[in-house]
């Protein structure tokens, strides 16, 4: 247990990352993504797709998504998780929507897709890694794969895909072909780098619970 000093120190670091991680997440999302037409699969493509059809700004957008996800996963995902999940969903699209106030910042790679594809990547994946190592959900994707799961009796893995596919599938209605291509590769890179993120800090709890366990 935590004593109160260290409870507060705790709860910083935690919400500190997790603000850290939003904001990579938003910046990388408002100044590649967005501006150079490459999406992501499930909840944070979902909300590219709502900004273009329905011009509904990926800041609320988001808001919206994650918020029915994480009423669909209350019960699997319990108290603790949901409340910090809710909080990080509000610093996104509060960080999302700071950026909007500027022009873009970085240069456009519009004219090289699969170049924005990679960069874009490295923004989610690093946004979103430092965000799941605190155990803290940044979007309404874990929510709904486990709902996905749980009905279907289908592994959480081929829901995560799945959800992937059909918001990639539903983006080919304003995104070329080819960039669409190049999505797969921003999602496979960005996946790649959450799960190694969450790998790392997997092993730094097992390190710790082994000292924990001789003491």
């Amino acid at each position: 247990m935590f004593s109160k000093g260290e409870a507060i120190k705790h709860a910083l670091q935690k919400y500190g990352w997790v603000a850290l991680g939003c904001a990579i997440l938003s910046f990388g999302l408002y100044n590649v993504h967005e501006q150079c037409r490459v999406t992501e699969g499930g909840v944070l493509g979902m909300t590219l797709f709502l900004e273009h059809w329905l011009h509904l700004s990926p800041a609320a957008g988001s808001f919206i998504l994650n918020i029915f996800c994480y009423a669909l996963g209350f019960k699997f995902l319990g108290k603790a998780f949901l409340r910090d999940s809710l909080i990080a969903a509000v610093m996104y699209s509060l960080l999302y929507g700071f950026w909007e106030l500027f022009p873009p910042m970085l240069p456009s790679m519009a004219r090289w897709p699969l170049l924005a594809a990679v960069v874009g990547a490295l923004f989610v994946g690093v946004g979103v890694g430092l965000i799941v190592r605190m155990d803290i959900a940044p979007g309404g994707d874990d929510a709904l794969a486990l709902v996905l799961s749980h009905v279907t009796k289908k592994n959480v893995g081929r829901m995560y895909l799945a959800c992937d596919l059909t918001v990639l599938a539903l983006s080919l209605s304003y995104i070329p072909v080819f960039n669409i291509l190049c999505s797969l590769v921003t999602v496979t890179i960005s996946s790649w780098i959450v799960g190694r993120f969450s790998a790392d800090e997997q092993k730094k709890k097992n390190k710790r619970a082994e000292a924990e366990s001789t003491v």
